[in-house]
């Protein structure tokens, strides 16, 4: 399951960097998933694992 961990935390950082809007990295029924951040609703039952921000303009 770590792989599985690894591979989604790196497709968060990237997706994040693209898109230049925090993502979350969450776990549900024992899958991974990425989503923009603003997408979540309280309502839904996820365990967050971590959220990801862009890095700021320089």
């Amino acid at each position: 399951m770590s792989h599985d961990l690894s591979l989604a935390q790196s497709h968060a950082f990237h997706l994040c960097n693209d898109l230049m809007v925090p993502v979350t990295l969450f776990k549900s029924g024992g899958e991974f998933g990425v989503l923009p951040s603003d997408e979540l609703d309280d309502k839904d039952d996820l365990e967050i694992v971590h959220e990801f921000f862009p890095w700021p303009a320089h």
